[in-house]
């Protein structure tokens, strides 16, 4: 199967995004993986490995990343639609 498609590049694009926000929310929490994995009660590869991209998130987990960084499931929601319409936003050209 090939993954090199268009359609696998911009999910490529909008993974990153989800990714870097994770991890935003965390350091904008003040919190290391190591505290993150600690107020989830899992191990820091875990926290690890979500924000890499190696493991995927269900919506509950998502929640529960989200009640450790002191944030809602919902401000999550609404900062991630933000980042990817600014992403997907057509770039305007300045008139020479």
């Amino acid at each position: 199967m090939d993954r090199t498609g268009p359609r696998i590049r911009a999910n490529r694009k909008e993974q990153k995004i989800l990714l870097s926000l994770l991890r935003a929310i965390r350091t904008d929490a003040g919190l290391r993986q190591t505290d993150m994995a600690e107020a989830l009660k899992v191990p820091q590869s875990y926290v690890s490995k979500y924000e890499s991209g190696e493991r995927r998130l269900d919506p509950l987990e998502l929640r529960a990343v989200c009640k450790a960084a002191g944030i809602s499931l919902t401000v999550f929601g609404r900062r991630l639609d933000e980042l990817l319409d600014a992403q997907s936003a057509p770039v305007k050209r300045a008139r020479p």
